[in-house]
C-alpha cells in the first residue's frame, strides 16, 4: 500500500455539500455534486432535507433530523480530508446548530454559502428563525456567501425607511462576520447582469454580463458549487469567482428544458459539443450571460 503521501497525490480536490435533495435534478445536492465533479472535484453529500418538486416549483419540504444531518458529516470528516464546504438549503434551526458546530471543527477550510430562500417560483425555503440562526452561527463560519439581490436585502434587513443600497446590504454582512460577499443582479433593473463581490475593504471586483431570457432552475447552487470547487482547487478568491461565473455562463449558455417549467443549466457542458464557444476576440462583458437564480 502507498504511502500517504503518494495516495494525497492520486485523489482530485475533495468538497463536501450540505444541501437539500432535488429530485428533478436542477437544483440541490444533485446540482452540487453535477457542478463539483465537472470542474473536477470529488463530491461528498451531506442530506438537510427531502424535498417534493419538479422544474416548475417547490410542493414541499421535509428537513432531516439534526443528528442524522451532523451523523452524515462527521462519519464522512473522520474518514476523507475536505478541501471546502458548501451549504445551500438548510432545512431547520437545529440543521443550521448542527452544521455550525461540525464547522467550528474546521476553521482553515473555506466554506460557500447560498443562502437559498425561497424557489424561483417564490416558495419559502427558510423561515424568520432560519434567518436569525444563519446570521448568527454561519456568517461568522462564512469564507464568501452568494445572495442575489433580493436575499442580499432579506439578509441585511435593517431599520431603513427606504431600501439599502447592495453595497450597504454587502457591509453589513461582512459586518455579521463573512469574509465576502458576491452579490448577483439577476433580479435588478439594470440592462446587463452585475454581480459584484465586496470584501472587509470595500469593492474586489465586479462583473457585467448579458441577460438572457428564460429562467434557470439552479443557477444559484452552480455558481456556488463552482466557487467552492475552484477554491478546492487552490485558486485565490476573487480568481476563483471568475472562473466560476465563466463555467456557469456556459452551463446557461447550453440550457436545456425537459420539462414544463424553468431551464436546467447543462453542467456537462464540455462533455457535448462546444459550439456555443464565443470568439475569444469578443469583450468579455459582451459574451457573458444571466446567472439566473433557482
Amino acid at each position: 500500500m502507498p504511502p500517504p503521501a503518494e495516495q494525497a497525490a492520486d485523489f482530485p480536490p475533495i468538497v463536501l455539500a450540505f444541501a437539500a435533495s432535488d429530485p428533478s435534478g436542477g437544483a440541490g445536492i444533485q446540482a452540487d455534486i453535477l457542478t463539483l465533479a465537472s470542474m473536477g472535484c470529488h463530491p461528498l453529500s451531506v442530506l438537510t432535507a427531502i424535498t417534493v418538486q419538479d422544474t416548475m416549483g417547490v410542493e414541499g419540504v421535509q428537513a432531516l433530523d439534526a443528528e442524522w444531518v451532523a451523523d452524515q458529516a462527521r462519519c464522512l470528516l473522520e474518514d476523507m480530508p475536505v478541501d471546502a464546504f458548501k451549504i445551500g438549503v438548510l432545512g431547520s434551526v437545529e440543521n443550521i446548530a448542527a452544521i455550525a458546530e461540525i464547522l467550528a471543527d474546521y476553521p482553515d477550510v473555506p466554506l460557500v454559502l447560498d443562502p437559498v430562500l425561497a424557489s424561483g417560483r417564490g416558495d419559502e425555503l427558510a423561515t424568520d428563525e432560519m434567518l436569525h440562526a444563519l446570521r448568527e452561527l454561519l456568517l461568522p463560519r462564512t469564507t464568501i456567501l452568494t445572495p442575489n439581490s433580493t436575499e442580499a436585502r432579506r439578509l441585511a434587513d435593517g431599520e431603513d425607511d427606504e431600501e439599502p443600497s447592495l453595497a450597504i446590504c454587502a457591509q453589513r454582512l461582512i459586518e455579521s462576520g463573512c469574509g465576502h460577499v458576491l452579490i448577483t443582479g439577476t433580479h435588478e433593473a439594470t440592462a446587463q447582469v452585475v454581480n459584484t463581490l465586496y470584501g472587509k475593504a470595500g469593492l474586489v471586483r465586479s462583473d457585467s454580463w448579458e441577460r438572457l431570457p428564460g429562467s434557470y432552475h439552479g443557477s444559484g447552487c452552480t455558481l456556488a458549487s463552482a466557487i467552492a470547487a475552484m477554491l478546492a482547487n487552490g485558486l485565490e478568491l476573487p480568481e476563483a469567482v471568475r472562473e466560476a461565473q465563466d463555467y456557469t455562463w456556459h452551463a446557461l449558455a447550453k440550457a436545456y428544458r425537459p420539462g414544463m417549467g424553468q431551464f436546467l443549466p447543462d453542467r456537462l457542458f464540455w462533455a457535448r459539443d462546444d459550439d456555443a464557444e464565443p470568439p475569444v476576440e469578443e469583450e468579455r462583458a459582451s459574451r457573458a450571460p444571466n446567472l439566473h437564480r433557482h
